[in-house]
Formats: C-alpha cells, sequence, structure tokens
C-alpha cells in the first residue's frame, strides 16, 4: 500500500500541500501551445521559485550568525525581503498562465457554459483596467525612485525602496500582459482580438511615454505625449461629477460592501475584485491623484517582514509531504495503536496535529489524508460516515494548530504579534484534536462494529505493518524539527520567520533520511510554493489597496461606531461578530473575510477591552483564535464548505458530497462547542502566551 500511495501522491500534483486548489483547478494551457508571452510568464514563474531556497538559507545564516557568533549581519533582513518580493511579484505571469487566482467559483460553476464564458471575459476586462490604473501611478512611483536612488536609511542603507517599487512594476506589467493574452486567446471573433491588440497598443505607447520622459525630461517630444494622456485623465475626472464628499459614510460603506459583494460573485480574482473597488472610490473620492494613494498602500505591503514566515511554513510542509513523511506518520502511528478499539481513528487524528504542526495550509493536509487514511479506514471496516467526518474536521485543524497561515495574515491586519497567537492557537487545537478522538472512541465503544481492534485489523489484513529504519528515522527527525520549530518560537529564541527558515532547511535533511533528496522531490515543492504563495500574496494586495482606501473616506469609523452603538454588552458585541462571519463564510474565501472584517473588528474589540476583562493585547489574541475556530467551522459547514470539497476530490467514487456534508455534522457542533468555550474561558487561549511570557 505505501508503494502505491507514493505513486500516486508522485502523479498527482493535487496533492501536494502547496500545490493546486483541486476544487477549481482546470486544464491549463498546453506547453506546445505557448506564446513568447507565455513562455516568459511560465520561465520566469520556474526562475523565481529558487529564490525561497536561497532567502532560507540567508536567513539561517543570520540565525547563526547571531545566536552562535553573537554577530547579526547588516545585510539579511533586506536581502531577505527582496528575494521574497522579487518571487512575490514576478510569479504573477505563472499564476496568471495556470489560473491559480483565487476567486469565489461557487455561482460561476452553477452556471451554463455561455454564461461563464461572459463571467470569465468581463473579470478579465476588469482585471486589465484595474492593473492598468495600478500601474499608471506605480510605474511613476518607481521612476521617481530610481531617479533618486531612495535608500533604506539603515546600517546597511541598501536601495531596497526602489527596488521593491520596481518590483511592483514589474509583477504588475508581466501580470497585465499575460491577462492580455489570455483574453486574446479567450476571445473568439477576429474583431474582438483586434480591439484586444489596439488596447495591448495603446498601453504599449502610454508606458512607454512615462518611462522616457522620466529619462529625456518633460521638455522632450515624449513628455509631451505624457502630458496629453494626462490632461486626458484629468478632463474626464469623475470626482467632481460625482461629489462623493457630499454623501454621509454609511451610504459610502453600503455602496463599497456591495460593489465588492457584487464583483466577488462573478468568480473573478479576489485580488483584482479589491483592487478594482479600491481603483473605483479613490478616483470617484479623490479624482486621478487618489490612485497614488492605491499604489503606495500596495508598494507598501512587499515591507512586511512578517509574511516571509508563509512561503517558508509552506515551502517546508511542501517537502516533508512530497518526501512521503505523511505516509510514514500514519504507519509510525498505527504501529502503537495497539488493541484500542478505533486505534486506527486515533492515530488518524494524531498523524492530523502532527501535519498541522508541519504545514499550516488546511487543504493539502485534508487531500493528504484522503488519500492514505481513508481508503486504509474503509478497508479496515470502520465506519464510512464517521471516517468522512473524522478526516474532514482533523484536517482542517492545520487552520488553528501552529504554524497555521491564517493565523499570520490575520496578524498582519491585526497587528498582533505572530508568536502571541501561535501560542494561543495551541491549547485549543489540542482541545478539539481531543474532542475528535473521544467523540470516536465514544462512538465505537457504544457499537464496537463501528471500528475494529488492531488484532482484528491484522487478522482482515494478514500482515502486521512495520516501518524500515530510514521511514521511522525519518519520522522521529520529523517530529524533532516541529518541536524546535514550535519551541524556538515559543521560547523567544528565534521570530517567526527565523525558525521557518530553520524548519525550511531542516525539512531537507528530513527529506534525504528518507531517501526523497532529489531535485524533482525539491523542484516540484518550490513550484507549488511559488504558485500557492503568489495567489496569497497578490490577494492581500488588492485587500490592503481596499482596506486602505476604506478607512480613509470614513468606512471603518462608521462601521467600528455601528458596533459600539448597538447597545449591547461586550459579549453580546462579539457574537455578533461571530455571527457575520458565519454569514461571510457561506459564500466568501477566508482570506477575502480576515481582510474585510478584521480591520473594522479589530479596534472594536480593543475598546470592548476592558469590559471583557482583559488588556488591550490579550483581547486582540483572544479574538484572533475565535475569529480562527469561526472560520475552521466554515470550512467543514454545508452547502460551499471547503474541506468537504477537498475530501471530494481525492475520494472514492461512491463518497457522495451529501454523504460528506452528513458526516461532518457531528464534528461542526464539536467546533461549535469548542468555541464556546474558549468565549467564555478566554484563559483555554491566553494561559500559554502568559505561562511563556
Amino acid at each position: 500500500m505505501a508503494t502505491d500511495t507514493q505513486q500516486r501522491i508522485d502523479r498527482d500534483t493535487d496533492v501536494e500541500i502547496a500545490g493546486d486548489d483541486p476544487i477549481h483547478a482546470e486544464g491549463t494551457l498546453p506547453f506546445d501551445r505557448y506564446g513568447p508571452v507565455d513562455h516568459v510568464s511560465h520561465f520566469s514563474g520556474i526562475a523565481v521559485s529558487v529564490l525561497y531556497m536561497v532567502a532560507a538559507g540567508v536567513t539561517l545564516y543570520e540565525v547563526f550568525a547571531r545566536y552562535l557568533f553573537n554577530a547579526p549581519t547588516l545585510w539579511a533582513f533586506e536581502v531577505v525581503m527582496v528575494l521574497c518580493a522579487t518571487t512575490w511579484m514576478l510569479s504573477s505571469g505563472y499564476i496568471t498562465l495556470k489560473q491559480r487566482h483565487i476567486g469565489i467559483t461557487v455561482f460561476h460553476v452553477m452556471a451554463s457554459e455561455r454564461t461563464r464564458w461572459w463571467l470569465d471575459t468581463f473579470a478579465m476586462i476588469v482585471g486589465i483596467v484595474a492593473l492598468y490604473m495600478l500601474l499608471s501611478d506605480a510605474s511613476l512611483r518607481a521612476y521617481i525612485s530610481i531617479s533618486q536612488l531612495e535608500k533604506t536609511g539603515s546600517a546597511f542603507n541598501s536601495p531596497m525602496p526602489m527596488v521593491l517599487k520596481s518590483l511592483l512594476v514589474l509583477g504588475g506589467f508581466l501580470y497585465l500582459t499575460q491577462l492580455l493574452v489570455n483574453l486574446h486567446r479567450h476571445l473568439r471573433l477576429p474583431l474582438s482580438r483586434l480591439v484586444v491588440k489596439l488596447v495591448a497598443a495603446f498601453m504599449l505607447i502610454y508606458f512607454l511615454a512615462a518611462a522616457l520622459t522620466a529619462i529625456m525630461g518633460e521638455a522632450s517630444v515624449f513628455g509631451t505625449v505624457s502630458g496629453f494622456f494626462s490632461d486626458i485623465a484629468a478632463a474626464l475626472d469623475p470626482s467632481r461629477a460625482l461629489n462623493m464628499r457630499a454623501y454621509d459614510l454609511g451610504t459610502i460603506s453600503v455602496i463599497m460592501v456591495i460593489l465588492l459583494v457584487a464583483l466577488m460573485m462573478t468568480g473573478m480574482p479576489l485580488g483584482i475584485v479589491t483592487l478594482i473597488v479600491s481603483v473605483i472610490m479613490a478616483i470617484a473620492f479623490f479624482g486621478p491623484r487618489g490612485l497614488y494613494l492605491v499604489s503606495t498602500n500596495a508598494a507598501g505591503l512587499l515591507e512586511h517582514y512578517t509574511l516571509v514566515a508563509i512561503p517558508f511554513f509552506v515551502l517546508m510542509a511542501s517537502i516533508l509531504e512530497r518526501a512521503g513523511i505523511a505516509e510514514d506518520l500514519f504507519d509510525a502511528m498505527s504501529i502503537f495503536s495497539g488493541n484500542l478499539r478505533g486505534g486506527v481513528a486515533v492515530q488518524t487524528v494524531i498523524v492530523a496535529v502532527i501535519l498541522a504542526a508541519m504545514s499550516g495550509v488546511m487543504g493539502g493536509e485534508i487531500v493528504m489524508l484522503g488519500l492514505v487514511a481513508l481508503p486504509q479506514m474503509f478497508r479496515l471496516g470502520y465506519d464510512r460516515k464517521l471516517t468522512i467526518g473524522l478526516i474532514c474536521a482533523s484536517g482542517a485543524l492545520a487552520t488553528l494548530i501552529p504554524p497555521s497561515i491564517i493565523m499570520i495574515v490575520y496578524g498582519l491586519s491585526a497587528e498582533v504579534g505572530i508568536g502571541d497567537l501561535f501560542m494561543a492557537g495551541a491549547i485549543p487545537g489540542i482541545m478539539l484534536a481531543l474532542f475528535y478522538a473521544g467523540y470516536v472512541l465514544l462512538r465505537v465503544n457504544l457499537n464496537p462494529k463501528m471500528a475494529p481492534t488492531a488484532a482484528e485489523v491484522a487478522e482482515i489484513t494478514g500482515h502486521k505493518g512495520g516501518l524500515s529504519r530510514a521511514r521511522m528515522t525519518a519520522v522521529i527527525l520529523c517530529i524533532i524539527l516541529i518541536a524546535a520549530v514550535m519551541g524556538s518560537i515559543y521560547g523567544g529564541v528565534a521570530s517567526v520567520t527565523e525558525a521557518a527558515a530553520v524548519g525550511c532547511l531542516g525539512s531537507l535533511v528530513v527529506a534525504a533520511v528518507r531517501n526523497q533528496f532529489r531535485w524533482s522531490v525539491i523542484s516540484a515543492a518550490l513550484l507549488g510554493s511559488m504558485t500557492t504563495v503568489g495567489t496569497i500574496i497578490w490577494l492581500i494586495l488588492g485587500a490592503v489597496s481596499f482596506v486602505g482606501i476604506f478607512n480613509l473616506v470614513g468606512g471603518g469609523d462608521f462601521m467600528r461606531s455601528l458596533f459600539l452603538d448597538l447597545g449591547l454588552p461586550a459579549i453580546g458585541t462579539i457574537l455578533v461578530m461571530m455571527a457575520i462571519l458565519v454569514v461571510l463564510g457561506t459564500f466568501m474565501e477566508w482570506i477575502a473575510i480576515v481582510f474585510i472584517t478584521v480591520p473594522v473588528f479589530a479596534p472594536v474589540v480593543e475598546t470592548l477591552a476592558p469590559d471583557l476583562g482583559l488588556t488591550v493585547d490579550q483581547a486582540k489574541v483572544w479574538f484572533g483564535i475565535l475569529f480562527v475556530m469561526n472560520i475552521q467551522i466554515y470550512f467543514l459547514s454545508p452547502p460551499f464548505g471547503p474541506a468537504c470539497f477537498w475530501l471530494k476530490s481525492v475520494a472514492p467514487r461512491d463518497v457522495t458530497l451529501q454523504e460528506i456534508f452528513l458526516s461532518v455534522l457531528p464534528f461542526i457542533v464539536l467546533q461549535i462547542i469548542g468555541l464556546a468555550l474558549v468565549m467564555i474561558f478566554p484563559q483555554i487561549a491566553l494561559w500559554l502566551p502568559a505561562a511563556l511570557s
């Protein structure tokens, strides 16, 4: 079984933790049909993926220099930021070529083929407009930064600001160009394709004139051409006609939210949705000059060092996954399950906890458990609904058990320490795991027919499980690696990013012990990480721009006052927020929920902290855990629970979505109980951060 499963893993890139989304994955363009732009996008994506490993190596060097030799570098931080930003931005072409951007496709897939064609056309046109608007200002900021050789002012004093602004422009141009090519390929009529070519020619002239003006000056002929375009934009300024400042904050907030939700429902990439709404509102309020606010927010995102932890954790998980560690963990647990009835189910929960601690990404964990654990538990005679529900719920633990990618994004948005969130999520995550294991043991002991013992398993299979010395050593090293990574964070020895880099390179050692230190394994992990993180970063980029404009026009203040004026007690306000998250979770991706709600909710929670009996920092951490637990419930909840669709993508054909939805219901109840306990007793989440502080 182990060999067959591993061969299946090698064939199917969708099971990789950092791989494609198994729900929305579609056939992509064959390599032999690539055009020049497609080749550039493909090559650039593959090339920059290697930079994650280089960045991890630089971070590891800094860790050793600081802690072993007491000689911290002056250059590591800025070099790592540039390396990661290069990968984030230049992955845009590859992601767009492979159509991997995240979107809400629930209604898109329900539409007819003709309707989907029109929705795709609309999405690409909106994307082209949004990127053109972003680049029309961002390119000017980059030219100014280059002309001034803008530097950090740090001890190293590198030109990092200039490089980051230039990378934003390069990534945006690559995204825009590939999107134009995709639209040209998507359209069928010669006249429509001609229009796309004319639009591309106009944009080329516009941006080329602006670049040459920056080089040769306003007095040149290119300055005249560029000035002509600027005069047209000024004449078409919609802010004078719309007079948005005359509207009250409530009306403006409602307009922005309705526009946001309406565009999301079309299935277009969420990064484009938030970006185009930002652009529209910036121009409507401030005219063409408002684009400066959008491009500044976007460029500022690339300086967030916290984001560097995301690719490191994803890459670590991807390498361990590709090396077959998940399968080894499962086989190792089976050796220790003994004659406990339901022992295989309990070991599945334990493996899920370990996988969650080494990944932080839920989708890949559920897919792996679905490939490895589901067939085995079916074969051994475990109850179908119990097995299906357990795998979905256990796989979703990756949202709560650190290192959780959701926690990193939440911490960035709410300005909360990632290490504090990691520590706060550990106990609730283990608590839910114990709930799942306890529920299974209770069920199988009340009804022994639902699960066999180890002796009965041996009788059914005809052999006892075992692991080779190399596989067992790899399992032990993997557990040690996870303990070292999380222990260094909890103990305050290293930052989250530094610990992630150590884990990333430590995973190579584990892969070598597992005899999987091969270029095919590493390259697949790098490529998958580049794709996954690239989609997240471009979505965050649009979301940050949206939140910045929303707060600037007063939307954030209005929403906060709305919550505080409800007249409810503090815990009542928290319950209202939880209810809003439940509603949004029925049709919206988690990352969109984070960036739409957290900037509004977090300040309200800060205000309510004294009434809750907590400090401001404690309140934000506690609410962060409630938020993540709520998102975890959304991952399982019918009719759109992503975990259910992920499991369906790899489950046997006789497993229906209806059966999966029914199977997860008891585990959703356990999740709600866990959420209620953390809400009533905040110290469940806050005890460990306080103890380790």
